[in-house]
């Protein structure tokens, strides 16, 4: 009989994850159901093998995980089973997990349907609205019968995509992994292709493109990884795996000479390749990961780099941020965009401290933004009705601008400003009177309630006050689950260009809002995007790289955004040059 395979760190969180959620059906107190869920995460998140941690006895190490979940994870290594987790599958059924998990039904809605009218699936649950029982139950009603039925539909629609991964997480094991293959001593050259390299906002499975001295000793180091849980093919050249996160790799190792064809090959999109062998066909040349064929020749010319493919071709290279097909093989010599860099950015313009719902204090989100180089930044917490508590009142504010004015003085070389957030109200109203936002040197505005309420008219009205600068992730979008809200984008580029309001790309890597169509829509139209990192911790400053991602996949340079220029330069930009 074989050995029981550890389970991987994806498998053991969404056990950990299953055993939260039966709790929180089961009844059981907000805390414990909460404790299973951090954990979970916890897990998620570790980069090594947790199930090697707890046969050594050091799990306990990963924060969130107790000597209580050691002994469940003990027994799930050694068994393949949780008790208690048994028992809650024996009570409560795995269709009301399918429910609880889609977004906006809850587990106290999904109890009560279950108890009153027995329904216990998603398909029961459309039983129940087709014959109108859902409606009739007392606490929902035909709206809210008409809200579930969108909610299982939508559902049904995520359910048909493949599974993804954020670019953050993708390239925290891509990036790892390659970084350990580089160290090998038999390797020469590893990079990272596919979406990952392409920057896109998630990603399917990694791509690896290697050449090493010992091919057959590099592919025995990758299937020795931390990172991978499980090899299921390998050969002289090349893996193909999973790594204990979930995530699929492929590396590929290849002769020198062909590292450039199949690294432009695998980068992608397949929609580039396809019009790059387009083009060629053309000239009577035909395209591989082998190489390139002149077919009147007969001569077969290998790449060692990208730009030797290209220049084969006759073509321009092109960043792989912009290979999508969307015009970037017309390109001549000299018309491909400089794109924007991280390093372009000096200032943050969208934040928040432990005013609102940060994690650090004005001086430590400061602090922290020194250490990234910057040369200003500006406090925008949430203003008061933006419906998620710790919330800054009017007063508040007040006192709030006097202590970014303090700390501002003591600072040498350095901008802290006073700004804030304002949620945008069901009819385009500003949570803070007109001279309170007048004494702000910068104001974000947002929607965050309501969503179904006309948001464009009410970001359009935002636009046209003369206080606001900026629109603060003007589509509401939460990747991967939360569509934007249906704000007409075009509309609200026209009023930004019309009333010289700035647009936002928000770095949060679950929002990267603009995204990369309606940033360079902007771009074209003439407004100047901001790139800022919503943070709400000193480490989440780091999220611009994401916003710079997009803003480098919507063919931005370093003048399309505003905030690459002096806090001088850039106020001279606001409206009336406040």
């Amino acid at each position: 009989m074989s050995a029981r395979r550890d389970p991987s760190n994806a498998e053991i969180a969404a056990v950990l994850e299953e055993l939260g959620d039966r709790y929180e059906l089961d009844g059981a107190i907000g805390h414990r159901v909460n404790a299973y869920r951090n954990a979970a995460d916890a897990v998620r998140s570790a980069p090594g093998s947790i199930a090697a941690l707890v046969r050594a006895g050091t799990v306990t190490e990963i924060p969130g995980i107790g000597a209580t979940l050691e002994e469940k994870l003990t027994d799930l290594l050694n068994t393949g089973e949780i008790p208690a987790l048994t028992k809650l599958r024996a009570k409560i059924p795995a269709g009301l997990l399918e429910l609880t998990r889609m977004r906006g039904l809850g587990a106290k809605r999904v109890r009560k349907l279950w108890d009153e009218l027995g329904v216990d699936s998603p398909d029961a649950l459309r039983a129940a609205l087709a014959d109108g029982s859902v409606a009739e139950l007392k606490g929902f009603g035909a709206s809210s019968a008409a809200k579930i039925q969108a909610i299982l539909d939508a559902a049904a629609e995520q359910a048909s995509q493949p599974q993804r991964t954020l670019l953050p997480r993708a390239l925290e094991i891509g990036e790892a992994l390659r970084d350990e293959l580089r160290a090998h001593p038999s390797s020469h050259r590893v990079e990272l292709a596919g979406s990952a390299r392409r920057q896109a906002e998630s990603v399917k499975d990694l791509d690896l493109i290697a050449t090493a001295d010992d091919a057959a000793a590099l592919v025995a180091a990758f299937a020795a990884s931390e990172f991978v849980a499980e090899v299921q093919s390998s050969g002289p050249n090349g893996a193909h795996a999973s790594t204990h996160a979930g995530l699929d790799v492929d590396l590929r190792i290849v002769p020198p000479a062909q590292f450039g064809n199949l690294l432009q090959h695998f980068t992608g999109s397949k929609a580039h390749n396809v019009a790059l062998r387009t083009a060629a066909q053309a000239r009577g040349i035909r395209v591989s990961e082998r190489g390139i064929l002149f077919e009147e020749t007969g001569e077969l010319v290998r790449c060692d780099d990208e730009v030797a493919v290209y220049e084969t071709l006759g073509l321009t290279w092109v960043p792989p941020e912009l290979r999508e097909d969307r015009g970037e093989l017309r390109l001549q010599a000299g018309e491909v965009p400089t794109l924007i860099e991280l390093a372009d950015l000096r200032g943050d313009l969208h934040l928040h401290s432990t005013k609102s719902d940060g994690r650090g204090t004005i001086g430590e989100m400061a602090l922290a933004a020194i250490q990234r180089g910057h040369e200003y930044l500006v406090i925008t917490d949430h203003s008061a009705s933006h419906g998620f508590g710790n919330h800054v009142t009017a007063d508040e504010l007040r006192r709030t601008i006097e202590e970014v004015r303090q700390i501002n003085e003591q600072l040498d070389g350095f901008e802290l400003l006073a700004g804030s957030e304002v949620n945008i109200g069901s009819t385009g109203e500003l949570d803070y009177p007109d001279d309170l936002l007048a004494e702000l040197d910068w104001v974000v505005a947002s929607v965050h309630t309501a969503f179904g309420n006309d948001p464009t008219a009410r970001i359009i009205a935002a636009c046209e006050h003369p206080s606001v600068d900026l629109i603060g992730h003007p589509t509401g979008r939460m990747l991967p689950d939360r569509p934007a809200y249906d704000v007409d984008v075009p509309a609200i580029i026209a009023a930004a260009s019309r009333t010289g309001t700035f647009l936002e790309i928000n770095g949060s890597p679950r929002r990267r809002d603009l995204n990369e169509f309606h940033a360079r829509a902007a771009k074209d139209a003439g407004v100047l995007l901001v790139i800022d990192s919503d943070a709400h911790g000193p480490e989440t400053l780091d999220n611009q790289r994401w916003g710079i991602a997009t803003a480098r996949r919507a063919w931005l340079t370093a003048d399309d955004v505003a905030n690459t220029r002096s806090w001088e330069e850039l106020r001279a930009l606001r409206k009336g040059g406040r």
